[in-house]
């Protein structure tokens, strides 16, 4: 009994100073820049898809418009960031794009990926059709 206090009251300190370690959460969709300095005016709706993925909303009244929505918590009590871009589309075709995004966020979470897990992550391999 003796040994069990100071160890709960030990657990109790260390729990509330913030020395454990809190995940960052990333929502919805995390656009590559690579992919929107792509985006031209006159791509058609299959072609930014491809690029882009498909979009976290599409609104039913508004067939015209996609909106790649994305956020973001870092650390114990960050504030959650949004940040969304939208596409406008006339006739099927891409006119034009606004908003904002995590440019650079799917390297980072890379680098941080290899640096918690290791490097086994899946790899693009060459694949080769073997007779």
């Amino acid at each position: 009994m003796r040994k069990l206090i100071p160890l709960l009251l030990a657990t109790l300190l260390v729990s509330g100073c913030g020395m454990l370690y809190r995940q960052p959460i990333f929502q919805g969709n995390l656009l590559e820049k690579t992919a929107v300095d792509q985006l031209q005016a006159g791509m058609d709706q299959h072609q930014v898809m491809t690029l882009l993925g498909s979009p976290s909303v599409q609104d039913p009244f508004h067939h015209n418009r996609w909106d790649y929505v994305a956020s973001q918590r870092l650390g114990r009590h960050g504030a959650p960031q949004v940040k969304t871009m939208t596409l406008y589309f006339e006739d099927g075709k891409l006119a034009r794009w606004e908003g904002d995004y995590f440019p650079e966020q799917d390297s980072e979470l890379a680098k941080n990926s290899v640096r918690y897990f290791g490097p086994n992550l899946a790899k693009d391999k060459d694949k080769k059709k073997r007779r």
